[in-house]
């Protein structure tokens, strides 16, 4: 038997290096994208309109960051700037309209269906729509944006006719709690979505980040508007599936934009991590099963052989530990921290699994996709 696993744990890890996108080599990244232009590509004759949306439901923490980020973009265009206060209770609208010429836009009563981020979109859309932008970029109200982050995601979007432009956000990495989890919450969603996958047009892997996202207007609009979505707790990735099916997208990483929002606790961590977990598993028992026997065969059970077994399980379970821990080398170092934390990942991908099963949990006693005040139990996604 532990021959039988240690091989299948070297199986495993030599298909993921060397078939799955290349994930690990952080490749779709722009971290010097300052010295080679904006994601180097080349800037466009004439700048097309933009209108940012932000949904924001008490963000008063971080709302004038971000907001004013957006506002001091230099962007040659027309640049416009919708908040949808989604009935805060924290000052929220009054400190966005406080930031300078903003449209600040008050959620109506949330009607059944919907998740509450997604119905401030629709409401951010309807007036997109009113005032006819090229453009749309979605951000989060924690998300700050350097100078010249809406020209560089212009640029990439036209240079490639692409209908959906996401770069997923550099998240904090401050506390004790964001080290161990972030470089892996990342890493762990490229091995999920390897970003060559989602550049490509002949594979239908699609994924984007939901802190930013450009999406071109009429793609919007042939994809079904945020209608389409209205229930989806895992909403980026949603939007991705159905821009894809109408148009090429394109997903990356970035240092030009960043998520300031706070997880100082591993309790803070667990929550935003299973607030949708088991929606990603489709809310299916059997995935969830299946998953969690995948991450146990891929991460538990190297470190595992490696250290218990003798003789060839041993030497293949540490070879699998080994590959796995050069392969989350390159996101530590996106995340400036030691390679000795690649030492870790089966203890933090132990931890991801209990949020996951954490998640099924909350889902089966009625407290599925908790996010400040609201519940959204059922929420499978639309065909």
């Amino acid at each position: 038997m532990a021959y039988v696993l240690a091989y299948l744990c070297v199986t495993v890890w030599i298909y993921s290096i060397c078939a799955r996108g290349g994930f690990w080599l952080v490749k779709n990244s722009s971290q010097n994208d300052r010295e080679e232009g904006p994601l180097g590509v080349a800037r466009p004759d004439t700048w097309p309109s933009v209108m940012t949306l932000i949904p924001a439901r008490n963000e008063a923490a971080t709302i004038r960051q971000s907001v004013s980020s957006i506002l001091g973009q230099d962007y040659s265009g027309r640049l416009s700037v919708v908040v949808i206060d989604d009935d805060s209770s924290d000052g929220t609208g009054a400190l966005a309209a406080a930031c300078g010429p903003v449209t600040v836009l008050r959620n109506t009563d949330l009607p059944p269906g919907w998740t509450g981020k997604l119905w401030a979109l629709k409401q951010g859309v309807a007036a997109a729509e009113a005032s006819h932008p090229d453009y749309i970029l979605l951000t989060d109200a924690d998300i700050v944006h350097t100078p010249d982050s809406v020209a560089s995601l212009v640029a990439k979007a036209t240079s490639g006719n692409y209908v959906l432009t996401s770069l997923m956000a550099k998240l904090r990495c401050t506390s004790f709690a964001e080290r161990c989890h972030v470089p892996a919450f990342v890493y762990f969603f490229q091995m999920l979505f390897p970003f060559a996958w989602v550049n490509r047009t002949d594979i239908d892997t699609a994924a984007a980040a939901g802190g930013c996202m450009l999406v071109r207007t009429d793609a919007l609009r042939n994809a079904g508007g945020i209608d389409s979505i209205r229930n989806a707790l895992i909403d980026d990735c949603a939007l991705a599936a159905r821009l894809k099916a109408v148009g090429p997208i394109w997903l990356g990483l970035t240092e030009r934009v960043h998520s300031i929002r706070a997880y100082d606790s591993f309790a803070d961590i667990k929550a935003m991590v299973s607030r949708s977990a088991y929606a990603q598993l489709k809310f299916s028992s059997l995935l969830l099963i299946a998953a969690t026997a995948g991450m146990a065969l891929a991460f538990l059970a190297p470190p595992l052989l490696a250290i218990f077994a003798t003789g060839l399980p041993q030497i293949l379970g540490a070879l699998a530990w080994l590959i796995m821990a050069v392969s989350f080398v390159p996101m530590l170092r996106f995340y400036n921290l030691s390679p000795l934390w690649a030492v870790a990942l089966p203890a933090i991908a132990t931890l991801y699994m209990f949020y996951t099963l954490t998640s099924a949990y909350d889902h089966l006693r009625q407290r599925g996709g908790a996010w400040k005040g609201r519940v959204h139990v059922n929420a499978p996604s639309l065909s």
